[in-house]
C-alpha cells in the first residue's frame, strides 16, 4: 500500500522518479520536456496500481504522455508527440482497463455506421492537446484513435450505443389497394408529406409502390402505422378519371384561331415553368398542334396552371374546340374561351371616290372643291356659281340614316362643281381590327414569261414561243382596318392604291401596258359619323385632237386644225364610318334606299334585310 502522500509542488523530475520506483521500469525521456510544477495529494492509502494511475493522469493533464515500451521501459514524451511514438495498442475493450490518463491507441471497427460520416463527429470528443485526429480506413470501415484510456473508454461506450442497425424499431407493413393504383397513391403521399411533415416522420420512414401486386410497402415505426392506415384508406377509393373531355362551342370567334391562341398561351406558360424549375419535365406539343403544359399531379386547391395532359383541338365543322384535360384544365379553358369568344363591334364605312379636274391655279382637289378640312375631317365648305355664293360654310353632322354619303357630299359641295366626276360609291361593313377592301377597276392580261417552243421535224426547223399570261388588277384599291373604341370613336388605318394605264411598250413584239401607281397610307381617328376627306393622288395627262378638213381622210387630217391640251386631275376619297349598334336602326338608311328600287328588287331586299334584323335581335 502507498500513502498518504502530499507533494504540494514539485518539479517534473521528482514525479517521474516516483513513477519509475512504483512501476519498477526505467524511464526514457527527451531533454526538451515541458517545464512544469506538479502537485500530488493522496489523502489515504492506495494500491500501487492506483498510485501509478494517478501519476499518469496528472502527467496527461499537464501535456506529458507516458508510453510503455516492452516490460522494462516507459517512454516519456510531450502529449502532442505521443501518436508518433508507437503508443500501446489495445486489442480488446478499453472498458477492462482502469481509467487513467495513460496514452494508448485503439482500432474501432464499425458494423452499421459509415466511418467517414461518424468519426468526424467523434473528433470533438478527443483531447485537442494530443493533436491526433482519427486515422480513417474507409474501405475497412474502421478508424484508429489515440488518446487517454479514460477518453477512449467514453468513445467506446458511444460506439456501442450508436453502431446499431438502422432498421431497429422499424416494422414493415403491406397495403393491398383495391381501387387506386399503388404508384399514384404513393406519388400523392410524397407530395402531401413533403417538407416539415417528412421531417416529423423521420428519415428512416419509407413507403414505396409495388405495381406488380398493386401494394404499398411501408417501413416505419409501429407507432406510425395508425397514421398511414387512415391516410391510405382515404386515398384508396374509386374516383373519376383524372382527365375529362369537353366541347366548347364558339358563337363569334373562329375555332382554329381560338385553338391557336390557347395553344400558344399554354406553350408559353410551360416554357416559363421550365426556366424557373429544373425539376419539371419538358414541354410537349402534339402533332395536331395541341399544347401540353406542366403542373404537379396533385393539387389540394384549384390550380392556376395547366396540367401535362392538356390537349386542345379545333373542330371547324361545328366551329368548336375539343379539350381533354383535368378538371382544373377545363375550368381555366372555359374562363379563357368566355373572354375570347365575344361579339366584336362592327362599323359601316361609306365611300365616295371623286375625280376632280384641277384648274391652272388649283393645287389640290380638296381646294378646288372649296372644302375646309381639319385633321382630315370635313368641317366646312366654300363655293360660288351663277347667282349663288357660299363662304366659310359650316358642315353639321346630319341625323344618322337621313342621307347617304353621296347625297351629303352633294349638299356640302353646293354650289356643285361641274369639274367633279363621281367614280364609285361603295360601302363596306367590317368588324374591329378586321381589314376591309374596296376595288374599282379592271383586270388586264399581262404576259409574264415566254417559253421557246422551237422544234425540228423532217429536216425543217420551226420556231415559236408560248406565252404565260397573268391577270393584273388595274384600278383603285382602298383598304381600311378599323379599331373601334368606346363611345363611338374609330381609328382607321387607310391604304390607297391607284394604278393607271399610261401607255404601251413593245416587248419581244408584244404590246404591254405601262402602269403608273400612286399609293398613300394614313392613320385617322374620328367619331362615328364624321366625314374623312383624303386627296393628293394627282395625275397629269396629255391629249391631242385633229379636226378634218375636207372629205379626203389623209389630206383632211393633214390640213385640218390640230390642238394639244394637258389635264390635271386629283382623286378625292370621302369616307364616313358609322359604328353599328346591332339593332334595327342600322338598316334604316338601307330600307329607305330600297323604297326607290323596282318592286321585284324591293321585295327581295326587304326579305334579306328583315332576316338581318331578326338575327341582330336574337344576338342581343
Amino acid at each position: 500500500m502507498i500513502g498518504p502522500i502530499d507533494i504540494p509542488g514539485d518539479n517534473l523530475d521528482q514525479i517521474l522518479a516516483l513513477l519509475g520506483r512504483w512501476t519498477g521500469r526505467s524511464l526514457l525521456r527527451p531533454q526538451n520536456l515541458p517545464v512544469v510544477t506538479l502537485s500530488l495529494q493522496l489523502r489515504e492509502q492506495v494500491t500501487k496500481e492506483e498510485a501509478i494511475q494517478a501519476i499518469e493522469t496528472l502527467l496527461n493533464l499537464n501535456g506529458i504522455a507516458v508510453t510503455p515500451l516492452g516490460d522494462r521501459f516507459l517512454k516519456v514524451t510531450s502529449l502532442s508527440a505521443a501518436k508518433s511514438e508507437a503508443p500501446e495498442l489495445i486489442e480488446g475493450s478499453t472498458l477492462l482497463l482502469p481509467p487513467s490518463g495513460r496514452t494508448v491507441s485503439k482500432l474501432f471497427q464499425l458494423q452499421f455506421l459509415r466511418v467517414s460520416e461518424f468519426m468526424p463527429q467523434i473528433s470533438g470528443l478527443l483531447n485537442p492537446a494530443a493533436g491526433s485526429p482519427p486515422v480513417i480506413f474507409d474501405k475497412a470501415n474502421s478508424a484508429l484513435l489515440t488518446d487517454s484510456v479514460s477518453n477512449l473508454q467514453r468513445i467506446e461506450i458511444l460506439v456501442a450505443r450508436l453502431d446499431q442497425p438502422m432498421l431497429s424499431g422499424l416494422d414493415p407493413k403491406f397495403y393491398t389497394l383495391s381501387s387506386a393504383k399503388a404508384s399514384d397513391v404513393v406519388s400523392k403521399m410524397k407530395t402531401m408529406l413533403s417538407g416539415a411533415l417528412q421531417t416529423q416522420l423521420g428519415s428512416a420512414t419509407s413507403y414505396n409502390a409495388d405495381d406488380r401486386t398493386n401494394q404499398i410497402v411501408l417501413i416505419a415505426d409501429s407507432r406510425q402505422h395508425g397514421f398511414f392506415d387512415e391516410l391510405i384508406a382515404r386515398l384508396d377509393v374509386r374516383a373519376d378519371p383524372n382527365t375529362r373531355n369537353e366541347v366548347f362551342y364558339l358563337k363569334h370567334a373562329s375555332a382554329s384561331e381560338v385553338a391557336s391562341i390557347l395553344s400558344k398561351l399554354v406553350s408559353g406558360q410551360n416554357e416559363a415553368s421550365l426556366r424557373t424549375s429544373s425539376s419539371v419535365p419538358a414541354t410537349r406539343l402534339t402533332p395536331a398542334g395541341s399544347a401540353v403544359a406542366i403542373v404537379p399531379q396533385l393539387g389540394i386547391e384549384p390550380s392556376n396552371q395547366f396540367s401535362e395532359v392538356l390537349t386542345i383541338l379545333p373542330e371547324e365543322r361545328s366551329n368548336s374546340i375539343v379539350v381533354s384535360g383535368t378538371v382544373d384544365d377545363l375550368r381555366l379553358i372555359e374562363e379563357l374561351v368566355a373572354k375570347i369568344d365575344v361579339l366584336l363591334a362592327q362599323v359601316r364605312i361609306e365611300v365616295v371616290i371623286a375625280e376632280v379636274t384641277l384648274g391652272d391655279e388649283a393645287t389640290s382637289g380638296i381646294g378646288q372643291l372649296g372644302l375646309q378640312i381639319d385633321g382630315d375631317k370635313l368641317v366646312g365648305f366654300s363655293g360660288e356659281a351663277t347667282g349663288i355664293g357660299v363662304t366659310n360654310g359650316i358642315f353639321s353632322r346630319p341625323i344618322a340614316g337621313a342621307l347617304d354619303l353621296a347625297a351629303t357630299i352633294a349638299l356640302v359641295t353646293t354650289p356643285r362643281k361641274s369639274n367633279t366626276n363621281i367614280l364609285s360609291v361603295p360601302n363596306i361593313v367590317t368588324t374591329h381590327n378586321k381589314e376591309g377592301t374596296i376595288f374599282v377597276g379592271e383586270q388586264r392580261p399581262v404576259i409574264s414569261s415566254y417559253l421557246n417552243d422551237s422544234s425540228s421535224t423532217g429536216g425543217n426547223t420551226g420556231s415559236g414561243y408560248r406565252s404565260t399570261v397573268n391577270q393584273q388588277q388595274i384600278g383603285i384599291e382602298l383598304t381600311v382596318t378599323p379599331l373601334i373604341g368606346p363611345e363611338g370613336s374609330v381609328q382607321l388605318e387607310i391604304k390607297q392604291t391607284v394604278d393607271d394605264i399610261l401607255g404601251e411598250v413593245i416587248i419581244d413584239g408584244n404590246p404591254q401596258p405601262r402602269v403608273g401607281s400612286r399609293r398613300t397610307e394614313s392613320f385617322v381617328s374620328v367619331q362615328s359619323g364624321d366625314i374623312i376627306v383624303l386627296g393628293g393622288l394627282q395625275r397629269t395627262s396629255d391629249s391631242k385632237s385633229t379636226s378634218r378638213l375636207g372629205p379626203i381622210p389623209f389630206l383632211g387630217d393633214l390640213f385640218g386644225k390640230r390642238s394639244r391640251s394637258k389635264t390635271r386631275t386629283d382623286l378625292v376619297f370621302f369616307l364616313r364610318p358609322t359604328v353599328l349598334t346591332n339593332t334595327a336602326t342600322d338598316n334604316e338608311q338601307a330600307m329607305e334606299q330600297v323604297e326607290e328600287f323596282p318592286d321585284i328588287q324591293r321585295t327581295k331586299l326587304k326579305r334579306v334585310l328583315g332576316e338581318t334584323e331578326s338575327v341582330h335581335g336574337s344576338s342581343n
